[in-house]
């Protein structure tokens, strides 16, 4: 194939090429001379696997013949020598690593406190991987002058560093990075001695680890090797390529670096690379614009000298499309637009970017159209259904179980998978013919709102119990036993080796995925690619469990988060054949017309490089190892090669969800250039390249655009008087005179608000213990006598009542350290309150009839006392400020009406009497007790604008008008919602309309339910 030479034989292909399909034209065109089964004798070396299946692909396009032995790079870390140990498993590896370092971080707790074990971990063990690609041995980080040049804090680093020194010299079980190196160093010495007949090719590969560069050299200097270069800049003038690696620091964040690195390593310059198929780029005028642009920043003054000579900028620009986004939305939409026209004129496109959130932006807006790209990296499989399934149910062995964790887990189509229902005659007919699937959707769904509505916050065997005694199908039963065994099987566990906590939690799936009289083969949870690939996971780390040694159950939800986030799962059937979404590597195998690199902004493309807890950047070129630029310096180099295509779109967004962005630093280089060489029409370009980026922008304007509405008006519904409610508690007065709104849609409607799936210790609940805890010191003081009149007994209580109703430890200790602070204080009042009476009524209902108009008014006062004179004292508990005399009277009317209800007899315990008083006893602040005033005239002037009110709303004209009079300006109703409060205001007219003529009536027991 090829002729004898002394030098290394390197050859490139420009900037924008097809490379799979320029490759395998050079190829063919190189053994048109040669016998077919020639082909097969050539073995060619590839750097992805995207990249081996794009160069079939190129076969296939040419015609049916023999291929050449098609291999990965990293397939060289797996090739069978006897005198090479195979590859110890990386799992296995970084458990060992991990083990290492959880002992090493309790001698050293201040170094990385707090930090993730097995994050820690996989770090040292990408540390231990570069060193083995770059052959840096750990005895040269001990070699730095620490002491005179860095910080104390490397000092601790390198010490750490020192636990995988054994790694690094275990010959007997080399991981596959050092095995890699092994099989490398082998192969260069026995070709240097027999060098192979056959053609041996590698493509692609920009040589960026050391192990892959030596490689490279080995085979470029064989007599049939040869080593072929993606994105070859050969614009670019021998002074500058040996600009790229003078001076104490290389300058690795350069685009071309690492091809100048190569052809030094090997002993050639870059001019003496060949071009490998005589290929021509797609845009070489704009290839030259973006090569001078890209110059390193010593020698951007060649911008002036060498911009002369380039060719007009708006000719060699006038493939480029600027779009500039106001913010992320708009530009995914914009490159969705794109992508739709692409695929409508059959025009093959690709969306390039490193930043995932965009493309799933994008993918989001183009499933508007029914299109579905191809996306490269796929979904993440801890994001898929089998992932968010392993993830739910490890977490919710490490903490107690809460309604919310319940439900996710129930909830996840993956569960109760794994049987049929066997039906029999005794079932109802709501689970005639249902599967189990369909029985537990339904018995779940009945369960959430039981639970919402009844808790407790953190569910067990007995609030099961009481739920199944609600239900009547007999299925429940069978379906709750099988609940009562996964919560059995979730309480949390201590910390123990890592087998045990694989093996619960495997055994956990299982019975979730199971379900009720199921098992686990007949679930769906292994099922399709998903399954499979997360099955092969679990699998792996079965494999390797025993080197993993004690962990906790928060350590072990973090492995298994970064296992389940190394793999990713394609389902590329339903995709678009020709969009595409890449990653920045997969610039260098692109076939498309059309690339649309976005996300162009610092921080995204080129991403900060991720910062390194082991080494400085000054430690690392002391020892040899990369520097953090060369990831920026390869990021670079895939923009370049995808600024060659035919048509390029380029997008940022100005602003982000938090701030004004900067563009990326090679847009930024490009546009001012641009901007700087006016002769050559720069400025000109810029504002075309812009204009034609607003076309799309425009487009995304007019998609957003919405036939605007008129806004709701503010509500005032009239129902029939028939279905107007006819009994109503003291407390709801308050609500009808305040907000009407909020009587109708719940007690006509019928509405409730849905209870939280997160319970929190809420003022609500603060109001129902302190009732609870006052009720109960009351009754035993009523019971026991002056012994329980002390503060140490209501305190006793206190504690009784939290320990029963409030299941968060911190919210006990607090509202019990308020009942403390007033326990003294109340029991001196109560004392005072015993020796003028005793209470009759404690929590009792009573109910009191208006005659005319027909309605009934009830009451559950907290407290009212009979006193020594005959009268009656009525109480009211208060967590919050008491509302003041002159809101009773207009207003809040609760204690009053109830004062009502005892003169005429609403209380059979005390009969009718008349009222002496009526006083709120504050069970917060500083335990303030706070009488109202009470006398005739306002009983009587409140029991007439009762009367008045009733009377009122019993008219059909009469609507229930939204906050008629709000308290305050940000009073909230369960109902804003519904009312569409937000578009009109308190100051707008309520608006009248008859409604509800179709609804059945209730009655009142059905209307307080």
């Amino acid at each position: 194939m090829f002729e004898a030479q002394s030098s290394p034989r390197f050859f490139g292909l420009p900037l924008g090429a097809d490379f799979p399909q320029a490759f395998v034209d050079g190829l063919i065109d190189r053994m048109k001379d040669a016998p077919p089964h020639e082909m097969a004798r050539v073995e060619v070396y590839l750097n992805t696997s995207r990249m081996l299946r794009h160069v079939r692909e190129a076969f296939d396009r040419r015609g049916a013949r023999l291929l050449p032995r098609l291999r990965l790079l990293t397939d060289l870390a797996h090739l069978p020598l006897a005198h090479i140990p195979p590859a110890v498993p990386s799992l296995r590896r970084r458990l060992e690593l991990a083990q290492l370092v959880s002992g090493l971080t309790q001698t050293m707790p201040d170094f990385a406190a707090g930090a993730n074990l097995y994050s820690l971990a996989d770090s040292l063990s990408g540390l231990l991987a570069e060193m083995q690609q770059e052959n840096v041995h750990p005895t040269a980080l001990a070699q730095l002058n620490i002491a005179a040049n860095h910080a104390a804090h490397w000092q601790k680093s390198l010490s750490f560093i020192n636990i995988i020194t054994q790694f690094f010299d275990d010959t007997d079980a080399p991981d596959g990075d050092a095995r890699q190196r092994l099989v490398i160093d082998h192969l260069s010495d026995q070709w240097a001695k027999v060098p192979p007949s056959h053609p041996i090719l590698i493509a692609g590969s920009t040589g960026s680890r050391g192990a892959t560069s030596a490689f490279m050299r080995a085979v470029a200097n064989l007599p049939q090797g040869a080593v072929i270069l993606p994105g070859f800049d050969a614009d670019m003038p021998a002074s500058v390529w040996a600009t790229l690696s003078q001076g104490k620091m290389p300058i690795e964040d350069h685009p071309q670096y690492r091809f100048a690195a190569l052809c030094a390593s090997a002993g050639i310059t870059p001019q003496e690379v060949r071009d490998w198929a005589n290929s021509l780029a797609p845009a070489p005028a704009r290839n030259q614009v973006v090569s001078l642009a890209l110059r390193p920043a010593p020698v951007t003054d060649q911008w002036i000298d060498e911009g002369k000579s380039l060719p007009d900028l708006d000719e060699a620009m006038s493939g480029i499309t600027l779009i500039e986004a106001p913010d992320v939305a708009r530009e995914a939409m914009a490159i969705a637009l794109v992508l739709r026209e692409a695929a409508e004129n059959g025009t093959r496109s690709a969306l390039i970017t490193p930043d995932r959130t965009l493309t799933r932006r994008v993918a989001a807006a183009l499933g508007r159209w029914g299109i579905v790209p191809d996306d490269s990296a796929g979904e993440p499989l801890q994001l898929t259904a089998p992932g968010t399934f392993l993830r739910h149910a490890a977490r919710a062995m490490t903490e107690p179980m809460t309604i919310e964790t319940l439900l996710v887990l129930l909830k996840h189509p993956l569960t109760a998978t794994g049987a049929e229902l066997a039906v029999d005659a005794s079932f109802d007919a709501e689970a005639q013919g249902h599967s189990w699937r369909g029985m537990h959707k339904l018995f779940t769904q009945r369960l959430d709102l039981h639970l919402r509505r009844n808790g407790p916050a953190f569910p067990n065997a007995e609030a099961l119990v009481a739920w199944v005694d609600t239900q009547k199908d007999p299925s429940s039963g069978v379906w709750a036993q099988w609940l009562m065994q996964v919560l059995e099987a979730a309480l949390p566990a201590d910390a123990g080796h890592l087998r045990e906590w694989l093996d619960r939690h495997l055994a956990f799936c299982a019975l979730l995925a199971a379900g009720p009289e199921g098992t686990v083969e007949a679930s769906e949870l292994w099922l399709k690619k998903a399954g499979t690939q997360a099955q092969k996971v679990m699998a792996g780390l079965q494999a390797e469990v025993e080197f993993g040694g004690a962990c906790t159950g928060p350590q072990y939800c973090d492995l298994l988060d970064e296992l389940l986030g190394e793999d990713s799962v394609r389902e590329s059937e339903a995709a678009h054949p020709q969009i595409a979404i890449w990653g920045t590597l997969e610039a260098r195998v692109q076939g498309a017309d059309l690339v649309v690199l976005s996300g162009l902004n610092e921080g995204i493309w080129p991403p900060a490089p991720a910062p390194d807890p082991w080494l400085s950047r000054q430690m690392r070129h002391e020892a040899g190892l990369l520097l953090p630029e060369r990831q920026v310096g390869l990021s670079a180099h895939d923009f370049q090669q995808a600024m060659g295509a035919p048509k390029v779109v380029l997008t940022r967004a100005v602003r982000d969800s938090e701030a004004q962005t900067v563009r990326s630093r090679w847009l930024n280089r490009l546009l001012n250039m641009m901007e700087g060489l006016r002769e050559k029409h720069g400025p000109e370009a810029i504002a075309r390249m812009r204009a034609d980026g607003q076309v799309w922008l425009d487009q995304v304007h007019a998609l957003e655009q919405v036939t605007p509405t008129a806004p709701a008006l503010r509500p005032s519904p009239r129902p029939p008087v028939a279905l107007r409610p006819r009994e109503l508690p003291v407390t709801d007065i308050t609500r009808l005179i305040r907000d009407p709104y909020e009587i109708y849609a719940k007690r006509i409607l019928r509405l409730r608000k849905l209870d939280p799936i997160r319970p929190n210790p809420d003022a609500r609940l603060r109001g129902q213990v302190l009732h609870l805890i006052a009720e109960g010191f009351t009754r035993a003081v009523g019971d026991e006598g002056c012994t329980a009149l002390t503060p140490e007994r209501m305190v006793q209580i206190a504690e009784e009542v939290l320990e029963k109703e409030v299941v968060w430890p911190t919210a006990r200790r607090l509202w019990l350290a308020r009942i403390k602070a007033i326990a003294s204080v109340f029991v001196e009042a109560e004392t005072q309150r015993r020796a003028q009476g005793a209470p009759v009524v404690l929590e009792q209902s009573g109910a009191l009839e208006l005659g005319q108009p027909v309605f009934r008014l009830t009451a559950r006062p907290d407290r009212i006392d009979l006193l020594v004179d005959g009268t009656a004292h009525i109480y009211d508990y208060k967590s919050g400020e008491p509302p003041k005399d002159k809101e009773m009277r207009l207003f809040d009317k609760q204690l009053i009406l109830e004062a009502l209800m005892v003169e005429r007899g609403a209380f059979p315990a005390l009969g009718p009497r008349p009222v002496a008083g009526i006083t709120y006893l504050r069970l917060g602040g500083g335990g303030e007790v706070a009488p109202r005033l009470l006398s005739p005239e306002l009983l009587s002037d409140t029991w007439s604008r009762l009367r008045t009110l009733i009377a009122h709303y019993m008219r059909p004209t009469q609507g229930y008008t939204a906050r008629r009079a709000p308290q305050f300006i940000t009073h909230s109703s369960d109902y804003d919602l519904l009312s569409r409060y937000g578009e009109w205001r308190d100051v707008n007219e309520p608006v009248g309309e008859a409604v509800g003529e179709d609804l059945p009536s209730v009655s009142a027991q059905e209307q307080n339910q």
